[in-house]
């Protein structure tokens, strides 16, 4: 997309030209912090991504609803960014990005519920549920994102998955209103829950009474597993690509010999070829080059289209 200026950007396809004064007026009166130019590396796992017009860390879920109908009234675009499983381009987002890092609450509710505001992370979450001897989260032992992330897709591992402990998820719909809907309610996918549009602010978690020093070993031996055959200690989205039915992506990877095929600083990683890494100041441009070259590897010589598992948003920069 071709912008003039920082001043004046343009909305996503079908929408009217937005202005700084539209994006000025729609983060007015939050009583959280807004950054206007700010690098959004910081908020992703891949530690990439260009600039956003403004982020936005909501106080609290009114301030949610704040921002939702402000945008909504002056027509500029929300972006949720989540974390893990996510690269944003060089490019950055135009419009208003939405961090959910002070959504933090946690408690305690009868019957082994545990509720969570949507930027509690889910190490966080993982430690709160077994000081509480509450059983049912270790299948996301080593998983770095938030649990509105987490809900959103279906995050999962080869113990379980998000959408096992889901009771109930509370949302802010694009009208800047507060919807709760029961898991019934959701149809989850592999990696994806199919939510109507809006926020993830929190979610209710039906958990089980377990035997603490269990659940930690559980943890701890899936933490040791995740650590010995993950590149955890590195920057990455996770898993980029999905699992073809009855197969594994890393195992095809791994046969056409791209473990540790590199462009610029992003690398296929040594140690799980569904994973890839940045080794220090890769761009997403290079991500989204060593995507392409694993893909056609995988296409002309296995004969399987890999799909991606990572989502790829915002613009190119102006060079590329």
């Amino acid at each position: 997309m071709t912008r003039k200026s920082r001043s004046v950007t343009a909305a996503a396809k079908g929408h009217r030209r937005f202005t700084q004064a539209d994006v000025r007026a729609a983060v007015a009166g939050l009583r959280g912090s807004v950054s206007f130019q700010a690098p959004l590396g910081e908020y992703t796992s891949f530690k990439i991504g260009g600039p956003a017009d403004v982020v936005v860390e909501p106080a609290d879920i009114e301030d949610v609803c704040l921002v939702v109908q402000q945008a909504r009234a002056r027509k500029v675009p929300l972006f949720v960014v989540g974390g893990t499983n996510l690269l944003i381009r060089d490019g950055g987002i135009r419009g208003i990005v939405v961090s959910l890092v002070r959504l933090r609450a946690i408690k305690e509710e009868p019957g082994d519920v545990l509720y969570a505001e949507g930027g509690v992370g889910m190490p966080t979450l993982i430690g709160y549920a077994m000081k509480h001897s509450l059983a049912g989260l270790e299948w996301a032992a080593g998983i770095p994102g938030t649990v509105a992330g987490c809900v959103v897709m279906n995050a999962g591992t080869k113990l379980g998955e998000m959408k096992d402990a889901v009771k109930a998820v509370r949302m802010v719909n694009m009208k800047g209103q507060i919807v709760d809907l029961t898991a019934d309610q959701i149809p989850f996918e592999y990696r994806r829950a199919l939510l109507p549009r809006g926020i993830v602010v929190g979610v209710w978690l039906q958990l089980t009474q377990g035997v603490r020093s269990e659940i930690e070993k559980v943890v701890k031996d899936y933490l040791h597993y995740r650590r010995d055959t993950q590149p955890l200690a590195m920057p990455s989205a996770g898993c980029v690509f999905k699992n073809p039915p009855n197969d594994s992506a890393g195992r095809l990877i791994e046969t056409v010999g791209l473990k540790g095929a590199r462009v610029g600083d992003a690398e296929v990683s040594t140690k799980h070829a569904n994973f890839m890494v940045n080794r220090g100041q890769a761009r997403a441009a290079d991500v989204i080059a060593l995507i392409g070259k694993v893909r056609r590897a995988i296409r002309r010589r296995v004969g399987v289209r890999l799909d991606l598992e990572l989502k790829i948003v915002g613009e190119t920069a102006r060079h590329e």
